[in-house]
């Protein structure tokens, strides 16, 4: 298994996003195959609604805005695999997705976060995928750009004659405010001048060579900067996650502060390009863009949903639990929340709500927000061969990862199919003995199997570990018998 470790290993993010017109549900659950062991109920959920976004696209306009999404309410442990099935199936769509927990807050009137906060959270998300995904878009363009620069800091400019500009009363606050200046400079034709440009643009086409070729990495150079803004413009409460944004307003009229800094090519490079890329987005067309993509595409992930799931018949702090669940309503009916970026429609957003309901059912939420997840799957708990699949199967499994880890150390980890057995059995017999945690039960496991190992990785002779049933059974077994124990170190 460790010798695969490099082509086993493969990032989502290195991944080409998928086309959504062609990916059928089946390929949506075969893609989340990939990473989430079982479920299939959940899976076939959250592809039949991701394929419904297509089908909506396609539909009339007149008819498009009343097919509204069918949210979907998943019950199940912890652990199980509710939320990385949600974050998955955002990745795969290239949408905007925003978990948050329902504990988190409070009915109006009470401390606490106020529901319309988690859509303001969701745009942000949004406009920064889509700002990425621009600035991504014209990297060639600015490394070119950046270039020209970085080659202006090398080969200085001749410079013209000046002509001797009048002398006029200007007001204090036009170079505060970065007024116009008056051209004081007139184009030297002398012969003298011709040749010195020339000498310099043949210069600079030798050191634009040495640039490309990679000659001048170690040299340094000097670059004007912008100075990021520590304070923070204090204004009304509310008012910049609502419509305003009063820093952002102050900081278009105050010239940002420019400072110098000494560095090596290579990374005012870096800081030039990046400088280039954010002037050529236009950040109206990275708002307008992000808007709506969120309104269309965005999920938002509601966890702990059952903890908010009390009736009105408690006192102290159960009082607004109803209460939270009626703001919570509006925003999953559809309806307008003001953002800094603009107005944002919540009809089309998928929710995906989420909860052990081991104390509480869901028919104790209140009668309109359950008609607001039709949709309901039950998650299975996993077993002991859920368990093995999930340490061997996913691209993104955990004995590849530690693997992988110490591999970094030159320590190569073999890990025996009896001892990935033993792992998976010493797992579900813990979550029996103590709190059924699901599968983060594996991550303590494998943590404290390989505690050793890892500690002592870099100084080690022995580069190889083998990871057999007798080898699990030596570190974990009397743990895992003393059940005591077991509840605080398991």
């Amino acid at each position: 298994m460790s010798e695969n470790i490099e082509t086993q290993i493969e990032p989502l993010e290195n991944k080409a996003k998928l086309d959504l017109q062609n990916l059928t549900p089946r390929q949506i659950v075969a893609e989340l195959d990939k990473y989430i062991v079982g479920q299939d109920a959940a899976k076939r959920a959250v592809a039949v609604a991701l394929r419904n976004r297509y089908r909506r696209s396609q539909l009339p306009v007149e008819m498009r805005e009343d097919v509204v999404p069918k949210n979907i309410l998943m019950i199940g442990s912890t652990g199980v695999g509710k939320t990385e099935i949600a974050r998955r199936l955002a990745h795969l769509a290239g949408a905007p997705m925003l978990k948050v927990e329902a504990t988190k807050f409070t009915e109006v009137g009470y401390v606490g976060r106020d529901v319309d906060s988690m859509i303001r959270d969701l745009t942000e998300i949004g406009v920064a995928m889509v700002e990425k995904e621009k600035i991504e878009a014209v990297q060639e363009q600015a490394r070119l750009l950046a270039e020209d620069r970085v080659l202006d800091l090398l080969v200085e400019k001749p410079k013209p004659r000046r002509r001797a500009a009048a002398t006029t009363s200007r007001n204090p606050f036009e170079a505060m405010f970065g007024g116009e200046k008056e051209s004081a400079e007139e184009e030297d034709d002398s012969p003298t001048f011709q040749a010195q440009r020339e000498q310099a643009d043949r210069l600079r086409a030798r050191m634009k060579e040495k640039l490309q070729n990679g000659e001048l990495e170690d040299a340094e150079v000097e670059i004007e900067i912008e100075e990021a803004r520590q304070s923070r413009v204090i204004g009304p409460i509310g008012m910049g996650e609502t419509g305003f944004d009063m820093q952002n307003a102050l900081e278009g009229l105050i010239p940002k502060n420019r400072k110098k800094r000494k560095m090596k090519l290579p990374e005012a490079r870096r800081v030039l390009q990046n400088e280039e890329a954010e002037r050529l987005v236009d950040r109206d067309a990275v708002v307008s863009e992000a808007l709506e993509r969120v309104q269309q595409n965005g999920i938002l992930f509601i966890d702990e949903l059952d903890k908010v799931a009390g009736r009105e018949n408690a006192s102290g702090p159960q009082v607004s639990r109803e209460g939270v669940q009626r703001d919570i309503l509006p925003i999953v009916e559809g309806s307008i929340v003001a953002t800094k970026y603009g107005q944002v429609r919540t009809d089309h957003i998928l929710f995906i709500a989420a909860g052990a309901f081991h104390v509480s059912k869901p028919s104790d939420l209140i009668p309109e927000l359950q008609g607001r997840f039709p949709i309901r799957v039950e998650l299975e708990n996993l077993t002991e061969a859920d368990f093995r699949r999930i340490l061997t199967e996913p691209r993104n499994a955990l004995l590849k990862q530690y693997s992988a880890l110490l591999a970094a150390d030159g320590v190569t980890v073999e890990f025996a199919p009896d001892g990935i057995d033993e792992i998976a059995r010493l797992a579900q017999q813990v979550n029996e003995q103590t709190e059924n945690i699901g599968a983060r039960r594996l991550h303590t496991v494998v943590e404290k199997l390989l505690d050793e190992v890892s500690f002592a990785a870099p100084e080690v002779e022995d580069k190889r570990v083998l990871v057999d049933a007798a080898y699990v059974r030596d570190r974990l077994g009397e743990l895992v018998k003393n059940e005591d124990l077991s509840r605080y170190i398991l």
